[in-house]
């Protein structure tokens, strides 16, 4: 299958030592399109590690690497080598931003803003924490409580991941 192939393919990119990243970084950030190709192709594996982290989430396994290689490009346009730190540290950060952006964009049936469904999140990371330590199904009024937020809102977010039923 095409995921297995892809897999393959990219298993034969040597992955580049601490003193290679600095080297090739500084090229890249010059122009050098041989040196940015190279820094692409040594972290796809990397792209594969982390977007494998986010399936069965609403998108195919080679949807979220295809989301996270442009994480990486993009990665490799912004590295700064002088900084001190891995390149994978600082890739990673971009890998997880672009699947993430693009599982919040393409998985919702009527798309939400960015910083909506951010603070959707957090409201159903805490009534599901709530759900945990309380043993039931926590009310508005509880996740209020203790988001320390006010009752409508909470229940208007709450509104917000109803599923959309078709009228078909």
């Amino acid at each position: 299958d095409a995921t297995q192939l892809y897999l393959s393919e990219i298993g034969f990119s040597p992955l580049l030592t601490a003193e290679e990243e600095v080297l090739y970084a500084r090229r890249a950030l010059r122009g050098d399109e041989a040196a940015r190709k190279r820094m692409i192709e040594s972290n796809l594996r990397l792209v594969v590690k982390i977007s494998r982290r986010y399936s069965n989430r609403g998108l195919a396994l080679l949807d979220l690497i295809e989301e996270g290689n442009l994480g990486l490009i993009r990665a490799v346009e912004k590295f700064d080598p002088e900084r001190g730190f891995r390149f994978s540290t600082y890739a990673t950060w971009w890998i997880r931003q672009t699947i993430e952006r693009a599982l919040m964009n393409q998985t919702r049936t009527i798309r939400l803003p960015i910083h909506v469904v951010k603070e959707l999140n957090i409201y159903l990371r805490t009534a599901r924490e709530l759900s945990q330590r309380l043993d039931h199904e926590p009310t508005p009024e509880e996740i209020a409580l203790e988001l320390d937020r006010p009752v409508d809102d909470v229940t208007k977010m709450l509104r917000l991941n109803e599923r959309i039923t078709s009228v078909d």
